[in-house]
């Protein structure tokens, strides 16, 4: 025996089914999201766990806000370095956190509390939107002006996109065909709401 070929019995195969991060039990394909909000962690849970609620059930609805209300001179005074970002009420820090994804995953900005409140009272979704597990998701790339009301994970899924397909300095055109078609899903998946 060669030595991989000798290590190759040690070697356990991965095993394909997810898996609850509570109790390690198999996850169907429709199984809960859970969010810890001290942590920023979205966890898989099978239905027995997701009842203990040791974490917060993560919605599952997303919609479109076409009449949001946001102009330029705002996004530039939030300080986001990048045309997409997420934004959320973090109940652990006690404000709105804005996050925006990047190859090494994704990065908080510091942003202005004034700018936001403006906006806030301006798109009255945003008063309404639960905290830690609900975001708004801003697509500004290129020419788009794009509002999503969504669930955190589907952040987090934006986020490993761009993480798992950023090739270069530019992210080349892997990743944004990955974004467009992200975006593409989102919205045939949710439906729209005026505000």
């Amino acid at each position: 025996m060669t030595g991989v070929a000798s290590l190759r019995q040690f070697v356990r195969p991965r095993d394909a089914a997810e898996r609850c991060d509570s109790c390690g039990v198999p996850l169907s394909a429709a199984h809960a999201h859970l969010f810890e909000p001290s942590a920023r962690r979205v966890r898989c849970a099978c239905e027995r766990c997701a009842r203990l609620g040791l974490w917060l059930e993560i919605p599952r609805h997303a919609r479109s806000l076409p009449g949001f209300q946001m102009t330029d001179a705002q996004w530039d005074d939030l300080m986001i370095p990048i045309a997409l970002a997420f934004f959320s009420y973090c109940s652990h820090a006690g404000r709105v956190v804005a996050f925006y994804p990047g190859p090494a995953g994704a990065a908080e900005s510091t942003m202005g509390l004034d700018t936001w409140r403006e906006i806030a009272e301006a798109n009255f979704d945003l008063l309404v939107m639960q905290p830690d597990v609900e975001a708004l998701l801003v697509n500004r790339v290129g020419s788009a002006r794009e509002y999503f009301l969504v669930p955190i994970d589907e952040c987090y899924r934006l986020v490993g996109l761009i993480r798992i397909h950023w090739r270069g300095l530019s992210g080349g055109s892997l990743v944004w065909g990955a974004i467009a078609d992200f975006f593409d899903q989102l919205r045939g998946r949710g439906t729209s709401c005026p505000t």
